[in-house]
């Protein structure tokens, strides 16, 4: 699929990454592109206006154009910040695992609303909810099923040692994610 020079989609940025002096590259992953890799130009200096909209975790209306490598994201939006989610440090550090997730098991450009769908509505969830380790849990199992690696239904009893079966490496939040969780 051919993307337009310009176009615009909703995502939650699961990644950044300093690059150059003044710009940052981010991974999102959107509804109607899925994982996408954009740089964002300027955002670190201070005067930038875009520099509080695409933080870890957020989710964000953007546009971008279309480049020779990375695309350039031109503008961004804040949709939900999830600020409930920042002031709890469990909860922090869940988000987080939940954008390592998705950012390791996907790959780029292949859209999966189911995909999309389940990172947003963790996200709420983990707005109000007390049951983190619950949610982690059926994270990861959703996720599986949703991708084709662990058959709807069936019990999972191992759900970290399956996930990184899959993506065949270590998760860096994960040690976090589980003593903070138990």
């Amino acid at each position: 699929m051919t993307k337009p020079h310009s176009y615009s989609d909703i995502g939650v940025v699961l990644a950044r990454r300093n690059f150059g002096e003044a710009d940052r590259i981010l991974v999102i992953y959107s509804k109607n592109h899925g994982k996408t890799s954009l740089i964002a130009k300027g955002v670190r200096r201070p005067k930038s206006h875009k520099r509080g909209h695409i933080e870890i975790f957020n989710l964000v209306n953007y546009q971008a154009v279309s480049g020779h490598g990375l695309d350039l994201m031109t503008e961004a939006d804040v949709i939900d910040d999830f600020k409930e989610i920042r002031n709890n440090l469990k909860k922090v550090s869940l988000a987080y695992y939940f954008c390592e997730v998705i950012g390791k098991i996907t790959h780029g450009n292949e859209v999966n609303l189911e995909v999309y769908n389940l990172i947003i509505e963790n996200l709420g969830k983990l707005k109000s909810t007390v049951e983190l380790k619950a949610l982690r849990l059926d994270f990861v199992l959703r996720l599986l099923t949703i991708l084709g690696y662990w058959p709807k239904g069936n019990v999972l009893s191992n759900h970290d040692e399956k996930l990184e079966e899959v993506i065949e490496r270590q998760l860096s939040s994960i040690r976090v994610g589980k003593s903070m969780l138990e």
